[in-house]
């Protein structure tokens, strides 16, 4: 972290505001300059969340004219980043990088869309490009029952909301999604975010349908910590 960032790990950014969307999704809101930031799709910021951890985490709004910005946050079990995310409040400050990492955005195609709770924000830092740009695009969330209305309490569009009962890893059952039964998104941007055991599924059922371009990106996995 060090040769990454150098003498930048002290704190840069201030909570200004927080909102629980459930019991276990948190929008905080932060202030600091982040003037110089890319704020491509994609991209994540890292968070130390302890003396000797940090985590990864995308930014789902920005507003660099008044140095705002804001991430989505998917508080569950116990670990270090949930504990240290759901005891942040006004005023605190912490040290947040700059984003960074792989780019999931191409313009001038179809966009489709998978992942979970930890892909929220990216979802909602991509509508406002997806709309401007006059793009169809499809999002496919699989979420907890206590999660399922979030979608729509951040206004995201176009999404369909799937229980998590491991759906999103049966091959068989992601093969006969209608969405993959049509030429349309043949040449679509694909993007695959979320726990890391949903992502493979998907990337095989597509890649051997040969739909599209495929990005991924694993966020998450059972008995990892940090990923």
């Amino acid at each position: 972290m060090i040769g990454l960032f150098g003498n930048k790990l002290a704190p840069n950014v201030k909570v200004i505001s927080t909102i629980f969307l459930s019991p276990q999704v948190k929008k905080i809101s932060f202030r600091g300059d982040i003037s110089e930031w890319d704020f491509t799709i994609g991209y994540a910021s890292v968070i130390r969340v302890s003396e000797t951890e940090f985590r990864n985490y995308t930014i789902s709004y920005h507003d660099k004219e008044n140095g705002v910005f804001e991430i989505i946050f998917h508080i569950h079990g116990n670990g270090t980043g949930s504990k240290f995310v759901d005891s942040l409040k006004v005023s605190d400050e912490l040290f947040i990088s700059p984003p960074r990492g792989k780019k999931l955005y191409e313009t001038n195609k179809q966009q489709f869309f998978s992942g979970d709770e930890t892909s929220l924000g990216v979802a909602c830092a991509w509508l406002p490009l997806l709309k401007k740009n006059q793009q169809q695009f499809q999002f496919y969330f699989e979420l907890d029952e206590i999660n399922k209305n979030v979608p729509e309490c951040l206004g995201l569009e176009n999404y369909t909301v799937f229980p998590k009962n491991n759906s999103f890893r049966n091959e068989k059952w992601i093969s006969t999604l209608p969405l993959f039964q049509s030429q349309q998104w043949k040449t679509a941007n694909i993007a695959l975010v979320g726990n890391v055991r949903s992502v493979q599924a998907f990337r095989k059922v597509l890649k051997d349908k040969k739909l599209g371009t495929i990005y991924s990106q694993g966020y998450w996995l059972e008995g990892k910590k940090g990923l």
